[in-house]
């Protein structure tokens, strides 16, 4: 969002450098990609304004210079989903008010700051994430058996009068099935010697996966672009997805939550989807063409059409539009969708290979209002 122009030079207290520090793991995205994490920054003022919004929170604050000119900051929360899920809500804070902000500061050098901490003029804390605040939400699901539809079969959205999403994934980036490698919940890997056990990658992919993790993510078109987190990433989002299944139509309608309200469409009938999506050889699409039948309790889906213009994981994996993907969903109780692909694209990998994960069922609630913003400078 565009920024108050600034009036004059901020007073900052001295900045102190810090070792690599873990990342906010429910952020919309690597703070790194925008801010430079190797130093943090101390400024207090008057706060103008809170802008109470996704897909992160501002507080606007004006700070004093030892000039006597102020300059409006930028402090940059995580999202309003996350704060309201922590107990927060705006009224919390109101113009006027005084307060102090530690964290990390604009690498384009605007008066914008990753507000690791922000307190008020008492020094209680304001506007913190609960890490836990999700787990907390699903621990009093009792156990239950897999919901089914008259005809047998396990029903992936929410029994008849009930409501829920799936959401927290077991792992929150693609790694091959069987290796360890040690990553963040962006994917960002602890070791970047380790890029070629995440996955069969030919060389020229290896090199363009190394460059996105040594660039700290910063050119993620999710990000940057607000493009569809496509491919298996919609299942690595905290914000979850939903199912809708149209069996009187032979569809099934899956909501993302941590786009732009994306959804994707999946057939079931195994038709000719030429006219039906507009997706061709000339016309690839971020979700691509997606046909699905029932393989006893497991519902496989073939995928292919995409374009190149997503990363189809968190941590930057290439792909080309020879991607193929067989994703594979079976939800083993109430409360757990198991999640498998297989991923074919000769144009990147050496070989088909695959990765699986859990997500967990969050009942009684609706996808959270979530919407992308062009990061814009």
């Amino acid at each position: 969002m565009p920024l108050p122009a600034p009036v004059g030079l901020p007073r900052l207290l001295p900045c102190l450098l810090l070792a690599a520090l873990p990342l906010a793991a429910q952020a919309h995205h690597p703070i790194g990609a925008k801010f430079n994490t190797t130093a943090t920054n101390t400024l207090e003022g008057i706060v103008s304004a809170v802008d109470w919004a996704n897909p992160h929170v501002h507080v606007y604050v004006n700070v004093s210079g030892a000039d006597g000119n102020v300059v409006n900051w930028a402090l940059e929360l995580p999202s309003r989903v996350e704060l309201e899920s922590s107990g927060w809500r705006p009224e919390a804070l109101v113009p006027g008010a005084r307060v102090s902000a530690s964290g990390w500061t604009a690498l384009n050098g605007t008066h914008q700051l990753w507000a690791e901490a922000l307190t008020d003029s008492k020094g209680a804390k304001l506007f913190t994430v609960a890490d836990d605040a999700m787990s907390k939400k699903l621990a009093g699901r009792p156990a239950a058996a897999t919901p089914r539809w008259p005809d047998g079969l396990p029903r992936l959205g929410p029994p008849p009068g009930e409501t829920g999403y799936w959401t927290l994934p077991s792992r929150s980036a693609l790694i091959e099935d069987g290796q360890q490698v040690a990553m963040d919940a962006y994917g960002v890997l602890a070791n970047l010697a380790d890029a070629a056990k995440v996955a069969p990658l030919q060389d020229w992919a290896l090199d363009l996966y190394r460059f996105r993790q040594s660039n700290t993510l910063r050119d993620d078109p999710m990000f940057l672009y607000c493009v569809p987190p496509a491919g298996p990433r919609q299942f690595q989002q905290l914000f979850g997805v939903q199912f809708v299944e149209q069996k009187e139509r032979q569809r099934i309608f899956l909501l993302v939550a941590g786009g732009n309200g994306n959804w994707r469409m999946i057939y079931t009938d195994q038709r000719d989807q030429v006219g039906q999506i507009s997706g061709t050889d000339d016309n690839p699409l971020f979700y691509g063409n997606n046909s699905a039948q029932w393989e006893g309790d497991t519902l496989v889906v073939e995928s292919s059409g995409f374009n190149e213009g997503f990363w189809f994981s968190n941590g930057g994996l290439p792909h080309t539009k020879q991607l193929k993907l067989t994703e594979r969903f079976t939800r083993t109780d109430k409360n757990t969708l198991h999640y498998q692909v297989t991923v074919s694209d000769p144009g990147a990998y050496t070989r088909p290979w695959t990765s699986s994960w859990d997500l967990q069922w969050l009942p009684g609630e609706e996808l959270p209002e979530y919407y992308c913003q062009d990061n814009r400078p």
